[in-house]
């Protein structure tokens, strides 16, 4: 077990549903599992979600307040009562999913490969704070492939006019 975080593309309408009724956001995400009907529209970074927003922000102090922090954490609240595992869920809209996409677009893979260190990340406490401990390279391509899955994620959502949400659970 641990904090996985997600991704979920919504339209306009379903955000502005959530927003007013944060059951029918549980029910959604919460749904028995079927493989024949996969919401493709929600994703999971699993345990790379620290680590992911620690490269954006360049590795930082602050970089839970840089722009592209919003990608993993959001920037509004959907509902603050509602606890969907370790705190509420948040939100870009797509004003902001189109802001988000534009900077992810302008930063390179390669650029945040340079920006990434096992040692930094361990002695800063990036969740889950295993990282020299294992292979440099497989930490890399597992943060790459999650990086890609978020790029992916805000690509589609910036084409499609739709807001993001986040949460961990």
């Amino acid at each position: 077990m641990g904090m996985i975080s997600n991704l979920l593309r919504v339209s306009q309408e379903e955000l502005t549903s959530y927003v007013k009724d944060s059951s029918l956001f549980e029910g959604r995400i919460y749904q028995d599992y079927d493989e024949n009907n996969i919401d493709t529209a929600l994703v999971d970074i699993d345990k790379s979600w620290e680590a992911i927003a620690f490269l954006f922000g360049n590795g930082e102090d602050d970089y839970l307040e840089r722009p592209l922090a919003k990608a993993i954490f959001g920037s509004h609240t959907l509902d603050e009562s509602q606890d969907i595992g370790y705190g509420p869920a948040r939100f870009v809209t797509t004003e902001q999913v189109k802001e988000i996409n534009e900077l992810l677009s302008q930063l390179s893979n390669e650029e945040l490969r340079k920006r990434f260190s096992t040692q930094k990340m361990d002695e800063d406490e990036i969740y889950p704070s295993f990282w020299s401990e294992a292979d440099e390279d497989e930490i890399w391509e597992y943060l790459s492939d999650n990086i890609n899955t978020i790029r992916e994620i805000y690509s589609t959502a910036a084409k499609n006019d739709e807001a993001v949400i986040t949460f961990i659970n």
